[in-house]
């Protein structure tokens, strides 16, 4: 008994210890910098380039998902163990980044998901983004600049205990810029088409590749909150082995499958559904085409 307060002091001061040592290496995951170039982008300012940006910041890239409507931002994750996200005020309005940020910065964000003191950016869908061509990024950032301002100022984002520690131990996968090959950089341009290479670009700046995995098998999704469903497989293997076009085509214009399954309101069907036959045409040839895996098997 005489050793019994000794032992717990010790197992005390060890816990005291790795609490410290995890805070201080999540610290160092919050901090560490990221060496993305400064891709030299031209920002138009003609109409048909701004409503292209509208285009994709609405249904087809889906900015508007995390960002809100009018892209004032909005608190995307308030989860009490985990920790706050917040998707920033981009317009010119108080509060916003629009005023802030150079057309270079806001590149490096959007392609690569760092900030201007070269952070990473959280929950910053960059590897889908990643693949945006310099014609499609320019047209983005034209639509950006064209917002008109939104007066909301928001709650800074936080990592609580719980996220910390997960983040510390590599499970808390929220920093897309740590997934970037900073090295690869898209074309400057490609040409709309129903082909399946054109689909493969709409899947991966849509964030189809994103959620569902580049070999489109689905499962947990990188980044999500827990209790987020998993991504549905969308190879052969899965219910699309028996669709045809018109059944795919279908479920993203009324979010139901063809035997009456509602899609998950976490899946930003609504803004697909908006899509040209032509668009969800060329997705379907990239998504009918890859080998069947099973479900959660990248």
């Amino acid at each position: 008994m005489r050793w019994l307060p000794r032992a717990l002091g010790a197992l005390i001061l060890l816990a005291l210890l790795a609490g410290l040592a995890l805070y201080g290496l999540s610290e160092w995951r919050l901090a560490k910098r990221y060496d993305a170039p400064r891709d030299e982008v031209r920002i138009p300012d003609d109409e048909a380039a701004v409503d292209r940006g509208a285009y994709l910041a609405s249904t087809v890239s889906v900015c508007v998902d995390c960002h809100g409507p009018d892209l004032g931002g909005q608190v995307v994750v308030d989860d009490p163990g985990l920790g706050r996200i917040v998707a920033p005020n981009l317009t010119t309005g108080e509060g916003g980044l629009g005023s802030d940020r150079s057309d270079e910065e806001l590149v490096r964000a959007i392609r690569y998901g760092v900030g201007p003191d070269d952070k990473a950016l959280m929950v910053m869908p960059s590897d889908d983004y990643h693949h945006l061509t310099d014609e499609d990024l320019g047209a983005l950032v034209a639509y950006l600049r064209s917002l008109p301002p939104v007066d909301q100022t928001l709650p800074a984002k936080t990592l609580r205990p719980f996220g910390r520690l997960l983040l510390a131990l590599g499970q808390l996968d929220v920093f897309p810029a740590a997934r970037i090959d900073m090295g690869l950089r898209p074309p400057a341009e490609l040409q709309p088409e129903v082909s399946k290479d054109y689909g493969l670009y709409l899947a991966n700046i849509a964030g189809c590749t994103g959620c569902h995995g580049p070999g489109l098998s689905g499962g947990t999704i990188p980044g999500a909150p827990p209790d987020f469903p998993p991504a549905a497989n969308l190879t052969p293997s899965g219910e699309l082995g028996a669709w045809d076009f018109a059944d795919f085509r279908d479920t993203l214009r009324t979010g139901k499958t063809p035997k009456g399954r509602a899609l998950s309101e976490q899946m930003p069907w609504k803004s697909y559904a908006k899509m040209s036959d032509q668009e969800l045409r060329a997705i379907w040839l990239f998504v009918s085409s890859v080998p069947a895996k099973d479900a959660g098997k990248r």
